[in-house]
């Protein structure tokens, strides 16, 4: 177990390490990620003024857009000099390779979404420090399972040709019932009157299709990447 989170840990700090000499899939998310944010306001909000649960949409709209592109980009560099080659050659457990790729992704997004959400709050007037902690929670459970099947998707269709087509194409319908529930979840703290046992409920959803999307990406990915 300890070879385990030793091995993550190496993979997650070569990923961090390049992307902080880089900043290129950080920035491009990030650029990426407002530029919807600032669209959608553009086109929606009215006098200052936006309508109801419209918000919590366009905050997880964002979030799965960006996150689908910092995926795919966070693979391609695997495929110089056949990286991922190398990686799966190594002699240790493949989950934990997978497990260090998602932790240095859901690195990357919390970054983006400490800057999306104090946005979403301003240019929608969401009431985004109501709940703060159950506001975080959500955010993070939705993109752990948004994260997990993206992460072994992406891995899958790395020597893809039409990867970049594919990846939503995949990722996006598995990972429904994970967006419905942040989705509902944010809209139920950014009421007028902020609906916290119904946020709870959401919540408690995204804890068990995390442990499923986790459970099954780690269980499949070494099989998956052996053929």
């Amino acid at each position: 177990m300890g070879s385990f989170f030793r091995v993550a840990w190496h993979v997650m700090r070569k990923d961090l390490t390049v992307e902080v000499r880089s900043k290129e899939v950080l920035l491009t998310t990030l650029f990426f990620a407002v530029s919807v944010v600032l669209v959608f306001s553009f086109a929606i909000v009215r006098e200052g003024r936006a309508p109801d649960d419209v918000a919590a949409g366009i905050l997880w709209v964002a979030v799965s857009f960006s996150g689908t592109l910092a995926m795919g980009r966070t693979f391609e560099r695997e495929r110089y000099n056949d990286t991922l080659r190398a990686l799966l050659l190594a002699p240790t457990d493949r989950p934990a390779i997978y497990t260090g790729k998602l932790l240095g992704l859901l690195i990357l997004l919390a970054l983006v979404e400490m800057v999306l959400v104090p946005l979403v709050g301003l240019l929608f007037t969401a009431p985004i420090l109501a709940y703060p902690g159950r506001l975080a929670a959500l955010l993070a459970l939705g993109t752990l399972g948004f994260a997990a099947v993206g992460t072994l998707f992406a891995a899958m269709l790395v020597r893809v040709r039409s990867r970049d087509t594919l990846l939503p194409v995949l990722l996006y319908p598995v990972t429904i019932p994970v967006m419905i529930a942040g989705v509902r979840g944010t809209a139920a703290l950014f009421q007028a009157v902020p609906d916290e046992a119904m946020a709870q409920f959401w919540i408690g959803l995204l804890v068990f299709w995390d442990a499923i999307f986790v459970t099954l990406a780690l269980w499949t990915f070494e099989p998956v990447m052996t053929e």
